[in-house]
């Protein structure tokens, strides 16, 4: 963590140690002392502290990348503290410009709605159903007249908003910035006023934003929230954040084959990214969990399978996971490489077939193994292909115009995936 106190208010030994769960792994706490003195007013009081963590529902479903802030906010939940699930289906609409270099598409209702639905069911993967308040932005912003808005626009000025990196860029380098962006921070500071928040989580691309509701509440006579940022779960590329729209996340409700597996692909260094900021281990596990490794009693192969088995679990149960890891060793053993014993069957309809046959990448696309024929033919001379001649062997296909015909067709895609196309 980033911020240091040099005069921090002391907590009560039980406090303190909620105040280090809280703050492991967080980026920064502002202001620091100022949250340590809701930690301690609420202690004393014995009334929880209000916390929010806000998600548009802008794709229909939950990545690693997400538990980040749901993990904090099980801490929290634990503590004690009311935690609010706020779904920001109103400003979803518009698009949260964060990171954008470009004017962001907004979605229809109908896109929101659904999208917002699939969060509900979720999120409880994580948080506890029972002391959780899911809650709507569109509550009060949809009520929200255009006298009060232009009284909420009045408290903002142009240059604030071009203090924030990613509009400051934009604006330098001649790209369209539209109105609407700007009122998306608004927005969502707004939710912090309505929701009368004591504290608030992001990733530390959403610090402008929290800052915003920090500054509003103030301007609407509240107490200021205190607000806390997590750093960005990198994705399976290594580089870039995770996000579905760059293909490089996990999601939560994969199959966890693929969960296990996409985990068991990362780069020992990405490693430790994910045992901070995912791992439910303690500081000190982890840090044991180095030690070994830096030390060589424990390879590193073995640190990522332990962690891959507990996220693994996390979103399914203890005997799917260990499936899971049975069935994927089965695939990628060297001394015992096979093939998954459930595996999928996908018959063509009749409709589908001409003189008995189909094209290889009409069965590649309508068995659901690939989202179009052009994916298809891309996997395929990519030789990313295959199909079983022999009991333990397959072939690369390199052809992408073959046509399958009567009979059981086993197909590889990749390492994980497999498919019996059965003509």
């Amino acid at each position: 963590m980033s911020i240091v106190s040099e005069n921090k208010i002391e907590l009560p030994e039980e406090l303190e140690s909620a105040f280090q769960e809280i703050s492991r792994g967080c980026e920064e706490i502002l202001p620091l002392n100022q949250f340590r003195a809701k930690l301690l007013e609420s202690y004393n009081t014995k009334i929880p502290l209000k916390i929010k963590a806000g998600f548009d529902p802008t794709a229909p479903d939950l990545h690693l990348g997400h538990t980040v802030l749901l993990q904090k906010l099980k801490v929290f939940q634990e503590l004690g503290h009311t935690v609010n699930f706020l779904i920001g289906d109103y400003t979803g609409m518009i698009g949260d410009p964060t990171g954008k270099s470009e004017t962001r598409k907004p979605l229809s209702a109908e896109e929101i709605l659904k999208n917002a639905q699939t969060y509900k069911e979720q999120v409880f993967k994580i948080l506890d159903p029972e002391k959780t308040k899911v809650v709507f932005n569109s509550a009060w912003l949809e009520k929200m007249e255009l006298k009060s808005l232009i009284s909420l626009t009045a408290k903002f000025t142009v240059a604030r908003m071009l203090e924030r990196d990613d509009f400051s860029k934009r604006y330098q380098s001649g790209q369209p910035i539209s109105i609407v962006e700007f009122l998306y921070p608004l927005l969502q500071g707004y939710d912090s006023v309505a929701m009368q928040a004591d504290v608030e989580l992001g990733g530390t691309d959403q610090k402008f934003n929290l800052l915003v509701g920090r500054d509003l509440q103030t301007q609407y006579n509240q107490p200021a929230q205190c607000i806390i940022t997590l750093p960005l779960l990198v994705g399976l590329d290594g580089e870039k954040k995770m996000s579905k729209s760059l293909g490089n996340y996990i999601g939560i409700q994969d199959q966890p084959i693929d969960v296990f597996g996409k985990l068991m692909s990362i780069s020992d260094t990405l490693m430790w990214n994910y045992y901070d900021l995912l791992s439910s281990l303690s500081i000190l596990d982890i840090q044991s969990i180095k030690d070994r490794v830096a030390g060589g009693s424990l390879h590193p192969k073995e640190a990522k399978k332990n962690l891959a088995m507990e996220i693994t679990e996390r979103f399914s149960t203890k005997e799917v996971m260990e499936e899971a890891v049975r069935q994927w060793e089965k695939i990628h053993s060297v001394e015992n490489r096979g093939i998954p014993d459930d595996i999928e069957t996908w018959k063509p309809d009749p409709g589908d077939l001409n003189d008995g046959k189909i094209s290889i990448l009409n069965a590649l696309r309508l068995s659901g193994m690939t989202a179009s024929n052009g994916e298809a033919k891309r996997l395929i001379l990519s030789s990313g292909v295959h199909k079983q001649v022999d009991e333990n062997n397959f072939e690369t296909i390199k052809d992408d115009k073959i046509l399958l015909g009567s009979g059981k067709h086993l197909f590889r895609l990749g390492k994980r995936k497999f498919i019996i196309i059965h003509i």
